[in-house]
């Protein structure tokens, strides 16, 4: 077990020397990553905007007017509060109604018994999650010499709440799709690792090795730019490339401020 445990340690530290020079990019990269789905619905919306109205009227029931006010408010809160995120500005406020944009299309487009759909959007609120639990963080650092406890709870709560839901899109991908060997063997090491991340046990490192893992899976399934434009599955395609990178960077902030207080790696 000693011996395991230097290994790992040597192997941590290898890691750490080789990620030095992107490390300060790191947070700002995450956050990016993180609101990049909100943005390129923002954009889909805007550039189809008569196609989503009649879809929301046609098979939504939506009456003409609240249609148009239904996608230009979704627009408009997308676009202003994930440039929020990435400037590190009102975060809090911004991720809130990011989220609330989460919750209002799953129920303005009638997607919240789908399952993937329903899975992939727990993943994409663990990361506004972390986003909340980092902005606590930098405001304890910059009142440190305050009492902060309500403060360090709500980021301790924050971020179990953030790390457990981000694994929830490969639960999504266990359940789905066909069984091969390569699948099996797949979902295992994922699995593994999801766990390890749940429960904080070299959290770091096990969501790094998810971050590789959905970077592989997400240009190998969610290859959008190499399906024809004509295909009726394109849009969904592309949808599910960028709620991925979301994904990705919930888990980059992961790695970046830790699992918190309620973990093992303490």
């Amino acid at each position: 077990m000693d011996s395991v445990k230097e290994y790992s340690r040597k192997a941590e530290d290898l890691i750490d020397q080789l990620g030095q020079p992107i490390r300060p990019y790191v947070p700002a990269i995450a956050r990016f990553l993180i609101v990049v789905t909100f943005l390129e619905d923002a954009l889909r919306i805007i550039t189809n905007f008569s196609d989503q109205i009649f879809y929301l009227q046609r098979h939504r029931g939506f009456p003409w007017g609240i249609s148009h006010f239904f996608l230009i408010a979704n627009v408009l809160t997308m676009l202003s509060c994930s440039t929020l995120v990435i400037a590190r500005k009102h975060t809090e406020y911004a991720a809130i109604a990011l989220l609330g944009v989460v919750v209002t299309q799953a129920l303005g487009y009638g997607l919240i018994f789908d399952a993937s759909f329903f899975l992939r959007n727990l993943s994409v609120i663990g990361g506004l999650l972390m986003v909340v639990s980092d902005s606590l963080s930098k405001r304890r650092q910059l009142f440190a010499g305050l009492p902060s406890i309500t403060e360090n709870d709500k980021r301790t709560y924050l971020q179990l709440a953030g790390r457990v839901l981000l694994i929830f899109l490969f639960v999504g991908f266990i359940l789905q799709g066909s069984w091969s060997m390569s699948r099996f063997v797949g979902a295992i090491i994922g699995f593994v690792a999801c766990v390890m991340v749940a429960v904080g046990f070299k959290a770091k490192w096990s969501a790094m090795f998810l971050v590789l893992f959905l970077s592989v899976f997400n240009v190998v399934v969610n290859n959008f730019w190499s399906v024809d434009h004509a295909h009726m599955q394109k849009d969904f395609i592309k949808y599910d490339f960028f709620q991925t990178l979301s994904i990705m960077g919930g888990l980059l902030l992961l790695v970046t401020i830790g699992p918190g207080g309620m973990s093992l790696d303490l």
